[in-house]
């Protein structure tokens, strides 16, 4: 454990830092790592921290996060504690892989890798860099280009463990993979952990991503994850993200898709201090379709950004993006949406919307769909809303005899459902459908369990009125 003594806005200290724990943290690289390493942390120390000038970030303070106090963990401590003495997922009718990371540590019972019949790897991914090195060299950093990216430089430099999936070719998945994420420390904690998930040609997977505090103590979570998805593949990426109001989540995926694949992510923001997404989906092969999905629920002073870029290189392929956000009290929503068709992209059907509700004169929105385009042979669009709940909505369900409470929940309700009823895994749907619900009756801070509300599987979250007959 290290505590903090200068700011982490100095780069000197980082470099430092790195110095003083490489043994711990490259232990287990691979020579291909070790040279990523040195590279991102150079790439790291030139850039540092990014701040309001930089055009992607000139919404969101992230330096005001880096406080003196954070704590780091760059070996599991010997006292870590079990996460089955608070943890449990058992929410009936969701049938998972369960994979855990607690504070910020890959955690199992007999293997650190589960090697399925059909050839499936899942497990951690230090005990991959051991035991599969042919399969991190040639995925790894592949698709994360760390020069672009400050925080994707920071994670590269650091991180030593995190979460590591491989399907073979041909493997239809028939259970999905849930990746939880548990922080549970006694001090402010930094961490930063790294994912690989690799989808075999014509392979289908389902991913639950879940990011989770079982505490009130502030972290601060810089999170990377690579997704290859191979020649008619399919993903469904499912991230889910509740944390306390003292927290931070800064995460960057990219994605990387071959011909005829079809990849589909879906951000659930249900309560944080700062949550960040950046996704980067780079179609790269003909026939592609990457869609992407958000939901954003915010009030306090809490804040949720989502950066979008899709970079179509290949022709016939097809992009469609929907988030929708409320914010209330003084939160705070960004919308970040880049739509790059080159020359060869013709013929591309690409989507691109924003939409927001805000419920008081305080809450604000950035919102900023964008479309470049070098193709003539295209079918593209884009647009945002910012406005308030439907009054003419609100006056005919008031003179339908429902209270004002109940006509503004019925009407977020209505506006989040767009989402929600996209979700393609019944038992997901359900829950995520209660955790929402809740969530707008101002009931949800952070969950007892995880973000799937594990605890009590069987309590309902019953409104006054049938939706059902909506």
């Amino acid at each position: 454990m290290e505590i903090v003594n200068q700011s982490l806005l100095d780069t000197s200290y980082w470099k430092e830092i790195f110095q003083q724990h490489r043994d711990a943290i490259t232990h287990y690289d691979t020579p291909l790592l070790t040279k990523m390493r040195n590279e991102a942390l150079e790439n790291f120390l030139s850039s540092g921290i990014p701040d309001l000038n930089h055009e992607r970030w000139r919404n969101t303070d992230i330096r005001k996060f880096f406080r003196n106090d954070w704590n780091f963990l760059f070996q599991m401590p010997d006292n870590h504690g079990k996460i089955e003495d608070f943890f449990l997922c058992e929410v009936q009718g969701f049938d998972t892989l369960l994979i855990t990371l607690f504070n910020g540590w890959y955690t199992y019972k007999n293997s650190p890798l589960r090697i399925l019949t059909d050839g499936t790897i899942i497990g951690g991914l230090r005990a991959a860099l051991v035991e599969a090195p042919e399969i991190i060299e040639r995925y790894l950093g592949r698709f994360a280009d760390f020069r672009q990216n400050a925080f994707t430089s920071l994670c590269t430099a650091f991180a030593s463990e995190g979460f590591f999936i491989y399907v073979p070719d041909g493997v239809q998945l028939q259970k999905p993979i849930q990746m939880v994420n548990v922080v549970n420390y006694s001090q402010p904690l930094f961490m930063q952990t790294r994912n690989l998930i690799i989808a075999g040609k014509g392979s289908s997977i389902q991913l639950l991503h879940c990011d989770d505090s079982n505490n009130n103590e502030p972290a601060f979570t810089n999170s990377l994850t690579e997704i290859y998805v191979g020649e008619g593949a399919s993903v469904d990426y499912y991230k889910l993200q509740n944390i306390n109001d003292h927290s931070v989540i800064e995460h960057n995926a990219y994605i990387h898709q071959e011909k005829q694949s079809v990849c589909n992510t879906y951000s659930i923001n249900l309560h944080g201090g700062l949550i960040r997404n950046e996704t980067y989906n780079h179609l790269a092969g003909h026939h592609a379709e990457g869609n992407h999905f958000g939901l954003y629920l915010m009030d306090k002073n809490q804040q949720a950004d989502n950066l979008i870029f899709v970079d179509i290189t290949a022709s016939d392929c097809v992009s469609y993006e929907l988030f929708k956000g409320v914010l209330d009290d003084y939160a705070h929503g960004v919308f970040n949406g880049h739509i790059l068709v080159h020359n060869d992209g013709q013929r591309t059907q690409a989507y691109q919307s924003n939409r927001n509700i805000l419920l008081t004169d305080k809450a604000l929105v950035n919102t900023k769909p964008f479309l470049e385009i070098y193709a003539d042979d295209v079918k593209c669009s884009h647009g945002a809303t910012i406005g308030q709940l439907d009054k003419e909505a609100m006056f005919y369900l008031r003179s339908r005899g429902i209270d004002q409470d109940n006509a503004r929940l019925l009407l977020m309700y209505a506006f989040a459902a767009e989402i929600l009823n996209r979700i393609d895994i019944p038992a997901l749907k359900d829950r995520l459908d209660d955790l929402v619900k809740k969530r707008l009756r101002g009931e949800l801070s952070i969950c007892d369990q995880c973000v799937l509300h594990c605890k009590n599987p069987e309590k309902p979250i019953v409104f006054d009125i049938d939706l059902s007959k909506l």
